[in-house]
Protein backbone atom coordinates (compact mmCIF):
# COMPACT_ATOMS: atom_id res chain seq x y z
CA UNK A 1 0.00 0.00 0.00
CA UNK A 2 1.85 3.64 -1.40
CA UNK A 3 1.95 6.28 1.50
CA UNK A 4 1.23 9.66 1.51
CA UNK A 5 2.97 11.82 3.72
CA UNK A 6 1.47 15.49 4.64
CA UNK A 7 3.78 17.72 5.06
CA UNK A 8 3.28 21.53 7.16
CA UNK A 9 3.37 23.57 9.94
CA UNK A 10 -0.10 25.56 9.13
CA UNK A 11 -1.56 24.57 12.21
CA UNK A 12 1.27 25.96 14.46
CA UNK A 13 -0.04 30.12 13.79
CA UNK A 14 -3.53 30.03 15.18
CA UNK A 15 -6.18 32.03 12.91
CA UNK A 16 -5.33 30.85 9.65
CA UNK A 17 -7.31 29.57 6.86
CA UNK A 18 -4.32 27.60 5.75
CA UNK A 19 -4.30 25.73 9.08
CA UNK A 20 -8.26 24.53 8.78
CA UNK A 21 -7.67 23.57 5.33
CA UNK A 22 -4.43 21.11 5.93
CA UNK A 23 -6.59 19.83 8.90
CA UNK A 24 -9.62 19.23 6.58
CA UNK A 25 -7.96 17.72 4.14
CA UNK A 26 -6.12 15.24 5.97
CA UNK A 27 -9.34 14.28 7.55
CA UNK A 28 -10.40 13.83 4.64
CA UNK A 29 -8.19 11.80 2.67
CA UNK A 30 -7.06 9.35 5.96
CA UNK A 31 -10.88 8.69 6.05
CA UNK A 32 -12.29 8.13 2.14
CA UNK A 33 -9.06 6.58 0.87
CA UNK A 34 -7.61 4.41 3.32
CA UNK A 35 -8.35 1.20 1.43
CA UNK A 36 -5.95 2.61 -0.89
CA UNK A 37 -3.32 4.77 0.88
CA UNK A 38 -1.61 4.67 4.52
CA UNK A 39 -1.46 8.45 5.30
CA UNK A 40 0.90 10.11 8.08
CA UNK A 41 1.67 13.60 8.84
CA UNK A 42 5.22 15.24 9.06
CA UNK A 43 7.25 12.14 9.22
CA UNK A 44 10.42 12.21 8.36
CA UNK A 45 10.24 9.13 5.99
CA UNK A 46 10.18 9.51 2.16
CA UNK A 47 7.24 7.85 0.46
CA UNK A 48 5.70 7.57 -2.73
CA UNK A 49 3.95 10.46 -2.28
CA UNK A 50 4.94 13.51 -0.73
CA UNK A 51 2.43 16.57 -0.24
CA UNK A 52 3.48 19.34 0.68
CA UNK A 53 0.91 21.96 2.71
CA UNK A 54 3.54 25.01 3.37
CA UNK A 55 6.85 25.92 1.90
CA UNK A 56 8.90 25.70 5.20
CA UNK A 57 12.47 25.99 4.51
CA UNK A 58 12.76 22.22 5.86
CA UNK A 59 10.36 21.32 3.16
CA UNK A 60 12.15 22.99 0.14
CA UNK A 61 15.81 21.15 1.32
CA UNK A 62 13.81 17.81 1.45
CA UNK A 63 12.72 17.89 -2.01
CA UNK A 64 15.60 16.43 -3.97
CA UNK A 65 15.77 13.60 -1.61
CA UNK A 66 12.23 13.10 -2.02
CA UNK A 67 11.85 12.78 -5.70
CA UNK A 68 14.14 9.67 -5.11
CA UNK A 69 11.50 7.70 -3.65
CA UNK A 70 8.12 9.27 -5.16
CA UNK A 71 6.20 12.10 -5.99
CA UNK A 72 5.89 15.28 -4.91
CA UNK A 73 2.44 17.54 -5.00
CA UNK A 74 2.69 21.58 -3.18
CA UNK A 75 -0.68 22.92 -2.18
CA UNK A 76 -0.83 26.36 -3.12
CA UNK A 77 -2.73 28.72 -0.67
CA UNK A 78 -1.00 31.62 -1.69
CA UNK A 79 1.12 33.43 -4.78
CA UNK A 80 3.45 36.75 -4.05
CA UNK A 81 0.07 39.12 -4.98
CA UNK A 82 -2.30 37.26 -2.53
CA UNK A 83 0.15 38.27 0.56
CA UNK A 84 0.29 42.28 -0.03
CA UNK A 85 -1.87 43.38 2.33
CA UNK A 86 -1.31 40.87 4.51
CA UNK A 87 2.19 41.08 6.40
CA UNK A 88 4.48 44.09 6.26
CA UNK A 89 7.91 42.67 5.35
CA UNK A 90 11.33 45.22 4.26
CA UNK A 91 11.25 45.52 0.53
CA UNK A 92 14.74 43.30 0.04
CA UNK A 93 13.39 40.71 2.34
CA UNK A 94 9.90 40.82 0.86
CA UNK A 95 11.47 40.46 -2.99
CA UNK A 96 14.11 37.53 -1.73
CA UNK A 97 10.39 35.74 -0.07
CA UNK A 98 8.46 36.13 -3.16
CA UNK A 99 11.35 34.41 -5.39
CA UNK A 100 11.51 31.42 -3.19
CA UNK A 101 7.89 31.06 -3.10
CA UNK A 102 8.03 30.89 -6.80
CA UNK A 103 10.92 28.54 -7.17
CA UNK A 104 9.26 26.02 -4.23
CA UNK A 105 6.30 25.75 -6.55
CA UNK A 106 8.47 25.46 -9.46
CA UNK A 107 10.52 22.12 -7.80
CA UNK A 108 7.42 20.46 -7.13
CA UNK A 109 5.99 17.49 -9.90
CA UNK A 110 2.44 18.70 -9.19
CA UNK A 111 1.02 21.50 -7.66
CA UNK A 112 -3.32 21.71 -6.46
CA UNK A 113 -4.56 25.12 -6.45
CA UNK A 114 -7.78 25.48 -4.58
CA UNK A 115 -9.21 28.06 -6.72
CA UNK A 116 -9.06 27.99 -10.66
CA UNK A 117 -8.41 31.49 -11.25
CA UNK A 118 -4.66 30.69 -10.15
CA UNK A 119 -4.10 28.32 -12.80
CA UNK A 120 -3.46 31.42 -14.93
CA UNK A 121 -1.39 33.28 -12.91
CA UNK A 122 0.59 29.96 -11.92
CA UNK A 123 1.27 30.22 -15.34
CA UNK A 124 2.54 33.73 -15.71
CA UNK A 125 5.68 32.27 -13.09
CA UNK A 126 6.53 30.25 -15.63
CA UNK A 127 4.63 27.12 -14.66
CA UNK A 128 3.57 24.60 -16.22
CA UNK A 129 -0.19 24.35 -16.62
CA UNK A 130 0.34 20.57 -17.14
CA UNK A 131 1.16 20.10 -13.72
CA UNK A 132 -1.50 22.24 -11.81
CA UNK A 133 -4.77 20.84 -10.84
CA UNK A 134 -7.95 22.35 -9.32
CA UNK A 135 -9.50 20.79 -6.15
CA UNK A 136 -11.92 22.78 -4.10
CA UNK A 137 -11.17 22.98 -0.10
CA UNK A 138 -13.47 21.36 1.77
CA UNK A 139 -15.28 21.39 5.63
CA UNK A 140 -16.16 18.58 7.47
CA UNK A 141 -20.01 18.93 8.25
CA UNK A 142 -19.58 16.96 11.52
CA UNK A 143 -17.39 20.02 12.81
CA UNK A 144 -19.49 22.82 11.06
CA UNK A 145 -23.45 22.14 11.11
CA UNK A 146 -27.07 23.56 11.39
CA UNK A 147 -27.89 24.17 15.04
CA UNK A 148 -31.61 24.17 16.41
CA UNK A 149 -33.51 27.52 17.26
CA UNK A 150 -32.76 26.22 20.94
CA UNK A 151 -28.79 25.35 20.38
CA UNK A 152 -28.94 28.88 18.65
CA UNK A 153 -30.58 31.02 21.71
CA UNK A 154 -28.06 29.26 24.11
CA UNK A 155 -25.02 30.28 21.93
CA UNK A 156 -26.51 33.98 21.79
CA UNK A 157 -26.18 34.02 25.65
CA UNK A 158 -22.67 32.74 25.40
CA UNK A 159 -21.59 35.04 23.78
CA UNK A 160 -24.20 37.80 25.51
CA UNK A 161 -25.86 38.80 22.40
CA UNK A 162 -29.40 39.90 22.17
CA UNK A 163 -31.90 37.15 21.12
CA UNK A 164 -33.20 39.35 18.58
CA UNK A 165 -30.36 40.89 17.11
CA UNK A 166 -29.65 40.91 13.29
CA UNK A 167 -26.08 39.74 13.24
CA UNK A 168 -23.66 40.42 10.18
CA UNK A 169 -20.28 38.14 10.69
CA UNK A 170 -17.11 38.73 9.49
CA UNK A 171 -14.36 36.02 9.80
CA UNK A 172 -10.54 35.88 8.94
CA UNK A 173 -7.19 37.55 10.42
CA UNK A 174 -7.33 41.16 10.55
CA UNK A 175 -5.22 42.34 7.85
CA UNK A 176 -5.57 45.57 5.10
CA UNK A 177 -6.30 42.99 2.59
CA UNK A 178 -9.32 41.38 4.47
CA UNK A 179 -11.53 44.82 4.33
CA UNK A 180 -11.49 44.92 8.06
CA UNK A 181 -11.87 48.92 7.46
CA UNK A 182 -14.83 48.71 5.51
CA UNK A 183 -16.31 46.75 8.01
CA UNK A 184 -15.97 49.06 10.78
CA UNK A 185 -17.32 51.86 8.40
CA UNK A 186 -19.98 49.75 7.64
CA UNK A 187 -21.33 48.87 11.38
CA UNK A 188 -20.86 52.71 11.94
CA UNK A 189 -23.95 53.10 9.59
CA UNK A 190 -25.68 50.64 10.62
CA UNK A 191 -26.10 50.98 14.55
CA UNK A 192 -29.59 48.93 14.82
CA UNK A 193 -27.24 46.19 13.58
CA UNK A 194 -25.21 43.79 15.56
CA UNK A 195 -21.78 43.37 13.90
CA UNK A 196 -19.38 40.96 14.91
CA UNK A 197 -15.37 40.23 13.53
CA UNK A 198 -13.92 36.69 14.44
CA UNK A 199 -10.20 36.72 14.05
CA UNK A 200 -7.49 38.40 15.06
CA UNK A 201 -3.61 39.54 14.49
CA UNK A 202 -2.21 36.05 13.79
CA UNK A 203 0.89 37.62 12.45
CA UNK A 204 1.41 40.12 15.49
CA UNK A 205 2.62 43.94 14.28
CA UNK A 206 3.93 42.65 10.93
CA UNK A 207 0.71 42.45 9.58
CA UNK A 208 0.02 44.84 7.10
CA UNK A 209 -1.07 48.30 8.83
CA UNK A 210 -0.86 46.88 11.70
CA UNK A 211 -1.27 50.16 13.62
CA UNK A 212 -3.76 52.00 11.42
CA UNK A 213 -5.61 48.54 12.11
CA UNK A 214 -5.39 48.47 15.90
CA UNK A 215 -6.67 52.07 16.16
CA UNK A 216 -9.66 51.53 13.82
CA UNK A 217 -10.58 48.61 16.21
CA UNK A 218 -10.20 50.60 19.57
CA UNK A 219 -12.11 53.60 18.21
CA UNK A 220 -14.86 51.15 16.56
CA UNK A 221 -18.56 51.31 17.54
CA UNK A 222 -20.35 49.88 19.98
CA UNK A 223 -22.31 47.83 17.59
CA UNK A 224 -18.86 45.43 16.46
CA UNK A 225 -17.98 42.59 19.10
CA UNK A 226 -13.95 41.37 18.00
CA UNK A 227 -14.00 38.41 19.12
CA UNK A 228 -9.58 37.96 18.90
CA UNK A 229 -8.38 34.38 17.37
CA UNK A 230 -11.22 32.52 18.32
CA UNK A 231 -10.82 28.02 18.84
CA UNK A 232 -12.13 26.40 16.00
CA UNK A 233 -14.48 24.23 17.65
CA UNK A 234 -16.12 27.32 19.04
CA UNK A 235 -16.82 29.10 15.28
CA UNK A 236 -19.80 26.62 14.59
CA UNK A 237 -21.74 28.77 17.62
CA UNK A 238 -20.65 31.99 15.97
CA UNK A 239 -21.70 30.98 12.40
CA UNK A 240 -25.44 29.65 13.57
CA UNK A 241 -26.15 32.52 16.15
CA UNK A 242 -24.90 34.65 12.48
CA UNK A 243 -27.54 35.70 9.99
CA UNK A 244 -24.88 36.56 7.29
CA UNK A 245 -21.35 36.34 6.61
CA UNK A 246 -20.10 39.25 5.55
CA UNK A 247 -16.54 39.38 3.60
CA UNK A 248 -15.13 42.41 2.16
CA UNK A 249 -12.15 41.41 1.31
CA UNK A 250 -10.34 42.94 -1.59
CA UNK A 251 -7.79 39.58 -2.55
CA UNK A 252 -8.71 36.12 -0.90
CA UNK A 253 -7.86 32.34 -2.50
CA UNK A 254 -10.59 30.20 -1.35
CA UNK A 255 -11.83 31.42 2.43
CA UNK A 256 -12.45 28.34 4.31
CA UNK A 257 -14.71 30.51 6.43
CA UNK A 258 -16.88 30.65 3.15
CA UNK A 259 -17.48 26.99 3.01
CA UNK A 260 -17.88 26.44 7.20
CA UNK A 261 -20.95 29.67 6.58
CA UNK A 262 -22.33 27.37 3.89
CA UNK A 263 -22.69 24.26 6.24
CA UNK A 264 -24.68 26.13 8.44
CA UNK A 265 -26.84 27.44 5.97
CA UNK A 266 -26.13 31.10 6.45
CA UNK A 267 -26.43 33.35 3.90
CA UNK A 268 -22.72 34.79 2.67
CA UNK A 269 -22.20 38.43 1.07
CA UNK A 270 -19.22 39.23 -0.33
CA UNK A 271 -17.37 41.79 -2.58
CA UNK A 272 -17.50 41.71 -6.06
CA UNK A 273 -13.96 39.79 -7.33
CA UNK A 274 -13.58 37.70 -10.08
CA UNK A 275 -11.36 35.02 -8.15
CA UNK A 276 -14.80 34.18 -6.97
CA UNK A 277 -16.68 33.45 -10.08
CA UNK A 278 -15.49 29.95 -11.11
CA UNK A 279 -15.68 29.01 -7.54
CA UNK A 280 -18.79 29.94 -5.68
CA UNK A 281 -21.41 30.63 -8.61
CA UNK A 282 -24.16 31.80 -7.83
CA UNK A 283 -24.13 30.45 -4.57
CA UNK A 284 -23.73 34.03 -2.67
CA UNK A 285 -24.72 37.98 -2.99
CA UNK A 286 -22.02 40.12 -4.45
CA UNK A 287 -21.87 44.07 -3.85
CA UNK A 288 -19.17 46.60 -5.47
CA UNK A 289 -18.64 48.88 -2.35
CA UNK A 290 -19.71 50.09 1.15
CA UNK A 291 -22.92 51.64 0.05
CA UNK A 292 -24.48 48.68 -1.81
CA UNK A 293 -22.91 46.18 1.03
CA UNK A 294 -25.18 48.46 3.65
CA UNK A 295 -28.16 48.10 0.69
CA UNK A 296 -27.87 44.51 0.73
CA UNK A 297 -27.62 44.07 4.95
CA UNK A 298 -30.51 46.29 5.34
CA UNK A 299 -32.76 44.32 2.78
CA UNK A 300 -31.60 40.73 4.28
CA UNK A 301 -32.58 42.14 7.63
CA UNK A 302 -36.17 43.59 6.28
CA UNK A 303 -37.15 41.65 3.17
CA UNK A 304 -37.87 37.91 4.16
CA UNK A 305 -38.15 36.51 0.79
CA UNK A 306 -34.87 37.97 -0.22
CA UNK A 307 -33.25 36.40 2.78
CA UNK A 308 -34.92 33.44 2.06
CA UNK A 309 -33.27 33.39 -1.41
CA UNK A 310 -30.13 34.14 0.14
CA UNK A 311 -30.24 31.12 2.24
CA UNK A 312 -31.47 28.73 -0.17
CA UNK A 313 -28.16 30.19 -2.46
CA UNK A 314 -25.92 29.01 0.61
CA UNK A 315 -27.63 25.63 0.90
CA UNK A 316 -26.96 24.75 -2.72
CA UNK A 317 -23.66 25.82 -2.18
CA UNK A 318 -22.88 23.32 0.52
CA UNK A 319 -24.36 20.46 -1.52
CA UNK A 320 -21.77 21.34 -4.37
CA UNK A 321 -19.35 20.88 -2.22
CA UNK A 322 -19.69 17.80 -0.34
CA UNK A 323 -17.40 15.14 1.03
CA UNK A 324 -18.35 13.07 -1.66
CA UNK A 325 -17.51 15.38 -4.58
CA UNK A 326 -14.29 16.18 -3.40
CA UNK A 327 -13.13 12.83 -1.90
CA UNK A 328 -13.63 11.71 -5.25
CA UNK A 329 -11.41 14.48 -7.12
CA UNK A 330 -8.55 13.43 -4.88
CA UNK A 331 -8.97 10.05 -5.04
CA UNK A 332 -8.51 10.77 -9.26
CA UNK A 333 -5.39 12.96 -8.41
CA UNK A 334 -3.70 10.94 -5.96
CA UNK A 335 -4.44 7.79 -8.56
CA UNK A 336 -3.04 9.80 -11.40
CA UNK A 337 0.39 11.04 -9.71
CA UNK A 338 1.23 7.46 -8.56
CA UNK A 339 0.66 5.87 -11.42
CA UNK A 340 2.51 8.29 -14.12
CA UNK A 341 5.47 7.98 -11.03
CA UNK A 342 5.55 4.36 -11.08
CA UNK A 343 6.24 4.65 -14.91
Amino acid sequence: MPTINMLSSADKVKGQGVGSAYLEQVNLVKNGLDKEYKVVTNKKVRAEIMHYHTIDFKHYLSIPFAKKKGVTVGYVHFLPETIEGSIKLPKLIEKIFYKYIISFYNRMDYLVTVNPNFITKLEAYNIDRKKITYIPNFVSEEKFYNLSTEDICIAKEKLKIEKDAFVVLGVGQIQTRKGVIDFIDIARKMPEVQFIWAGGFSFGNITDGYKELKDQIEHAPKNILFTGIVERDLMNDIYNVSNVLFMPSYNELFPMSILESMNTYTPILLRDLELYEDILFDYYLKEHDNQGFIEAIGKLKNDSSYYKEAKEKAIRGHKFYSRENVLAMWKDFYKKVYRIKGR
